[in-house]
């Protein structure tokens, strides 16, 4: 068992080694372009594949932020299983995400489509309601690239055999790309300036106020103390 865990890991750090960083570049790049013009990146993919689109939807989104920068807007299409079901029960599971991103895509959005065999049939359907509306589809696939890869602008292929290595490989790169974009919208966060102008003005400080309890008056000359009442009569 410890040669197979081994080599399995040792299979993921080659693929790693010949992953294709130029692409990955282009997608920040893609998605910076995107940002810029206000557009909203959506995320799609089936079983493994929902759970990264999903993670990189969190991350893309809430993991970027940068103060006095906005935010990325951010769907992912794996999210909402009423939704999902009802388009798979009312048509079929090919138009899951399709019909969701119809009604919601606009030019210059972006699909971030994830497929292991890139050949998924809702994934593809989702890249062509993506094209046919003039947003910009950037894919992640594994070693061929399938179908996917003639409906994408840009197809980051992992380069290996293994579903698994693969679906490894797709968070790597999701985690790397938000890692990238927030430093970038960091460097262009605007930079508050200290100054005394900056500094909170204070009022005019009030006069402590002090509280004296007001002593009872003495008795004056023929008066009578009143008594104690006993306690416990």
């Amino acid at each position: 068992m410890h040669d197979a865990i081994e080599r399995y890991w040792r299979e993921l750090v080659g693929a790693m080694e010949a992953m294709p960083l130029s692409l990955l570049s282009r997608a920040v790049d893609t998605l910076l372009d995107c940002h810029a013009r206000g557009g909203t990146v959506f995320a799609v993919g089936n079983g493994g594949s929902a759970a990264t689109a999903s993670h990189f939807a969190c991350d893309l989104a809430k993991g970027t932020l940068a103060q006095g920068v906005p935010a990325f807007r951010v769907v992912a299409l794996t999210d909402n299983v009423p939704l999902l079901t009802a388009w798979a029960n009312d048509t079929s599971y090919d138009r899951v995400f399709a019909a969701q991103l119809a009604a919601l895509v606009r030019a210059g959005d972006a699909l971030v489509a994830i497929s292991a065999s890139g050949n998924s049939p809702n994934v593809l359907a989702s890249a062509q309601v993506a094209r046919q509306a003039g947003a910009t589809v950037i894919a992640l696939t594994g070693q061929s690239g399938g179908a996917l890869r003639d409906l994408a602008d840009l197809t980051i292929r992992v380069p290996s055999p293994s579903i698994e290595q693969v679906e490894d490989a797709h968070l790597m790169i999701a985690h790397s790309l938000c890692v990238t974009l927030r430093g970038h919208l960091a460097s262009r966060a605007p930079r508050r300036a200290t100054s005394a102008a900056a500094l909170p003005r204070l009022g005019r400080r009030r006069r402590p106020i002090t509280i004296v309890e007001r002593a009872e008056p003495p008795l004056l000359a023929g008066e009578i103390e009143p008594p104690v009442e006993a306690v416990g009569g």
